[in-house]
């Protein structure tokens, strides 16, 4: 076998030498270099793969459809004789098939029915710097099965090639202790390409016009043919209207326009991709998704424009929801899509962006692991037969927030069970036999869910037709705007398809024929107890996929729902569906701008929902309680049976006697909302706290204090007030609480008797008299005529001499003279300013010049003291 030579060639030798020492490599080359082709090839006839398969993994089907195309070109033969594919709904491959191309998915469940992959001598993953979910637990499941089940006599051997990804970082991954992971980097061969920036970009601009203006200035500058790169199909849709106009308008002969995209019919991709016929148009713009970022090589293309976005899912843990987010690139995405330009030719590639921009942009694109739905991985995970996640080898471990929501997700479907309370994610959790059977089909654990649930009540062929429209976009929206119920009818045979179409159909049909088959394993053809009706059958398959997004519209709105997760989202005003007072919806995103701002959730797919289902099929969804909620307009508690599913009420009655438990939780609850304030606090009860709470700081006394702090009040609520909230019925009931008797309550024996021993209410001091402490200032105050402390040295103190009191010596008119914690001090220096000042005011009480020898009294000079 002779193969071309590529700018990969070169290290195709190494290659070769080290595989046959070394039981993994990463081989870093740059787009274009030929790595897809022609490194399965030259692995082939190796002596250690001694007949055995070689798997190569490609992130999209296009891309594996094309290099399973590419290489049986090369040897000759029609795909599917010595290399062959396997993608979705789609295969070719023979006992003969030595090379089998495949996509990231079907890679996991092979090695779930097979951790040892026999047969297998190579694994190669390509592509790899896209780094999608599948991919890096396709890898983890690949080491820790061939650590089990291979040894050094079979190896499964492994090449991870990338064209931007730092390679020492999953080298380092892929070393073991008896062998590791050379690097072989190939240079490659690029022709020199040109990049010109435009101006700043802003988050708000129109990028379809920015596009068109730039592409059709492309072309009259430019003979070549252009890929023009963009978000997604809306875009592409309308710059392809757009760009066809204006070819027509200006009778431009010899430029064609293809949309390039996932969703796009095979045929339909391969004549985006394929050489323009000889006789036919000279040049041809390819409008694409970040699909043509991957192994595809698009004949005749050196000049690329790039707008810089990609859309994305990024799933939100807090809503359990996957919007689609449209951002800006990395910068690794931005030289992938470069190098387009310049793979066959000198080229030129426009950036519709300015070049500050273009250094403010990530490294890297984020993970898909550590932004995605982690629920299909969840029930993969246990499905391997582990428990714990760091078991396996990851290059980024999935977060412990997502993966917690994808555990309860599972579980409110039945397909696992575990503990209450887990120290880890998944630590004790397990497949359910009905997991079992969600596991064995190849979609989400939602749309599992839901077909394995349809059999009871002979809902197969529904719940088959709208798995398949929901594992891939449809193409009915101008037609049935988010009817799903409508599109769904459409599979099914029961509304005929426009001609346009008829490529999605059958692909749809094709997959829905799949899950029936899968379903068949399961059937169960008992007759259905409770039969649904016609207009019930779509929204109980939707509500049982999703059951956290069931929606009912808001009181006075014609268009505003609310979603049983607690969510709002907006129905077109246009849309049928707005007649409908419930839905159960599939789909909704919120518009997320590349400035970060979310608007309101947009619902996009959906079918009516007929809530009589919650007393029938899905009556376990619901819940019922008694709620209890303060009116403000008549100060006062109502309270309702609810019957709820999820934050939706479904329905609610008033109920007279309200549950002295329940009572008690709701007027707890309303305290910790108003706060301690709503208690009937006084001066005393105060100073009893303020007393306690110096006590306990000090940590006076043989037992320790209670915390009688307003926080810890307000955080044992139930401890210590609860049991004398029976008579409250309105908010004027609280004043009639005994409060400082119920926090006496707190104070076990002796504790009592001793808070008055160490934090007494009154002192006595010199003269006689019974001051009261004030325990609100720390330290305590007392506040004395000065006249009253004469012939005192030492300060006033409380709790065995431990706290000294705060003097606040005053003068006959009862205003501070003097502040402190020293008054033998202030006997020998300060009183004698203040005396100077005060005889001429106040010459009818005493100010004698030994204050510290003098009689203390609290009358004046001429009245003495009885």
């Amino acid at each position: 076998m002779t193969l071309p030579t590529l700018p990969i060639s070169e290290v195709l030798a190494p290659l070769r030498d080290t595989l046959q020492h070394h039981h993994q490599l990463v081989l870093e080359a740059p787009p274009g270099a030929g790595k897809t082709t022609l490194v399965p090839l030259a692995l082939l006839n190796e002596a250690w793969l001694r007949d055995q398969r070689i798997i190569m993994l490609e992130p999209r089907r296009m891309a594996a459809r094309s290099a399973a195309q590419r290489m049986a070109s090369l040897l000759g033969e029609p795909v599917g004789q010595t290399v062959g594919y396997r993608v979705r709904q789609d295969s070719k491959v023979s006992q003969q098939t030595r090379i089998e191309v495949i996509t990231e998915g079907i890679l996991t469940r092979m090695l779930l029915q097979d951790p040892g992959l026999e047969g297998v001598g190579l694994l190669i993953f390509d592509e790899f710097h896209e780094r999608s979910i599948d991919a890096d637990f396709g890898l983890a499941l690949a080491l820790q099965g061939r650590e089990i089940f291979r040894d050094d006599n079979n190896p499964l051997r492994l090449v991870v090639m990338s064209a931007t990804l730092d390679g020492d970082t999953i080298a380092s991954l892929l070393t073991t202790e008896d062998n590791t992971a050379p690097i072989i980097r190939s240079q490659g061969k690029m022709f020199p390409v040109d990049i010109i920036y435009g101006k700043a970009k802003r988050y708000d601009e129109n990028i379809i016009d920015r596009v068109c203006s730039a592409a059709i200035s492309a072309l009259q500058k430019h003979s070549g043919s252009q890929l023009v790169f963009l978000p997604g199909q809306g875009e592409i849709n309308k710059v392809l209207q757009r760009l066809k106009r204006h070819l027509a308008d200006n009778t431009i002969t010899d430029t064609v326009v293809f949309p390039l995209y996932g969703a796009l019919p095979f045929r339909e991709q391969q004549r985006a991709i394929e050489p323009l016929p000889e006789n036919g148009p000279q040049r041809k713009v390819v409008l694409a998704t970040d699909i043509a970022e991957t192994s595809l090589t698009i004949e005749g293309i050196n000049v690329v424009i790039d707008a810089g976005l990609s859309r994305e899912p990024c799933f939100d843990p807090a809503t359990g929801m996957t919007r689609l987010q449209t951002r800006r690139i990395s910068q690794d995405s931005s030289v992938q899509r470069m190098g387009r330009a310049g793979r066959l030719s000198e080229g030129v590639c426009y950036r519709l962006w300015s070049d500050e921009q273009q250094q403010q942009l990530p490294r890297q694109s984020a993970p898909q692991i550590l932004q995605a739905d982690l629920a299909p991985l969840v029930l993969q995970i246990l499905q391997w037969g582990i428990d714990d996640i760091d078991e396996l080898h990851w290059l980024n471990t999935p977060p412990t927030g997502p993966l917690g929501q994808a555990r309860d997700l599972l579980a409110s479907l039945g397909a696992i069970e575990g503990p209450a309370v887990t120290a880890q994610a998944l630590q004790g959790w397990k497949l359910t036999p009905h997991g079992e059977q969600m596991a064995a089909m190849p979609t989400h654990p939602r749309l599992a869910h839901m077909l394995i649930s349809s059999l009871a009540l002979q809902q197969e062929k529904n719940a088959c037709a709208l798995a398949a429209v929901l594992a891939d976009r449809h193409p009915l929206s101008r037609d049935y705007g988010a009817d799903l119920a409508s599109v769904v009818a459409t599979v099914t045979g029961d509304i005929p398809c426009h001609s346009q179409h008829k490529a999605w159909l059958k692909r749809t049909q094709q997959q829905a024929k799949t899950f029936q088959q899968l379903l068949n394993k399961h059937s169960n053809k008992a007759a259905a107890e409770q039969p649904l009706t016609e207009q019930q059958q779509i929204g109980f398959l939707l509500a049982s996929a999703y059951p956290d997004r069931i929606a009912k519209k808001k009181a006075g709105s014609n268009n505003q729902y609310q979603l049983s997760n607690g969510r709002a989202a907006t129905l077109d005003n246009n849309d049928k569906l707005s007649n409908h007072q419930w839905l159960a919806v599939a789909e909704l995103g919120g518009n997320i701008n590349q400035a970060g701002q979310k608007a309101t959730d947009r619902i996009y797919s959906a079918c009516p929902f007929d809530a009589e289902l919650f007393q029938q099929a899905l009556s376990r969804l619901t819940t019922e309680k008694t709620t209890l909620e303060w009116d403000d307009s008549v100060e006062r508690f109502i309270a309702e049976q609810v019957t709820a599913v999820g934050k939706l009420t479904i329905k609610s009655q008033r109920v007279e006697q309200i549950p002295p438990e329940e009572k008690r939780q709701a007027l707890l609850a309303l305290i910790q909302k108003r706060g301690l304030s709503l208690l009937p606090w006084d001066k005393a009860s105060r100073q009893w706290q303020a007393r306690v709470e110096l006590l306990r700081k000090h940590n006076t006394g043989q037992q320790k204090w209670p915390n009688v702090s307003d926080k810890h009040l307000l955080n044992t609520l139930d401890h210590w007030l609860a049991p004398y909230l029976d008579n409250i019925n309105k908010l004027g009931d609280f004043k009639k609480l005994e409060l400082q008797e119920i926090l006496s309550h707190l104070l076990p024996w002796p504790l009592p008797q001793q808070l008055n021993e160490l934090a007494p209410l009154k002192i006595t001091v010199p003269s006689g008299s019974n001051i009261s402490i004030d325990y609100s200032q720390n330290p305590p105050v007392l506040s004395v005529k000065l006249q009253e402390m004469f012939g005192y040295a030492d300060t006033p103190s409380i709790a065995n001499g431990q706290i000294k009191l705060m003097l606040h010596l005053l003068s006959p008119a009862q205003r501070p003279l003097q502040v402190t914690q020293d008054l033998a001090g202030f006997w020998r220096s300060s009183y004698f300013e203040v005396q100077k000042e005060m005889k001429g005011r106040y010459p009818k009480h005493p100010w004698p010049d030994k204050p510290e020898q003098a009689l203390a009294t609290k009358y004046t000079k001429h009245r003495p003291k009885k």
